[in-house]
């Protein structure tokens, strides 16, 4: 159960977005936004990166539960679900500075 949530979360997923990542980044950066309206995009890329991240350590979590008999070192795997997550938001956020990737609602 663990696994399927993390999937539902991570960006291995092509829909997971729409339903899942994109709402719980729009409803951090909503929320931060209340304080300060220049926070809205700032936290809502860190509430999409927040949720990839989870994604991929639930889905680690849960693998490791389900694969492995030895107990799991927590470390690594937060480490490993850090870079991995970091790695994607880059890769994200290169495309858009590039125009490869187009964000519509960005533009004024």
């Amino acid at each position: 159960m663990v696994f399927i949530l993390g999937y539902m979360l991570s960006p291995l997923s092509w829909w997971n977005d729409l339903f899942f990542n994109l709402p719980i980044a729009y409803f951090i950066g909503y929320v931060f936004s209340l304080f300060r309206t220049d926070l809205f995009l700032p936290f809502s890329i860190a509430g999409y990166w927040l949720s990839n991240v989870a994604g991929f350590l639930l889905m680690q979590f849960g693998a490791t539960d389900v694969l492995s008999q030895s107990k799991r070192n927590f470390k690594k795997d937060l480490l490993i679900g850090l870079i991995s997550s970091t790695v994607y938001t880059v890769i994200i956020l290169l495309l858009v500075q590039f125009g490869l990737l187009e964000t519509p609602f960005l533009t004024d």
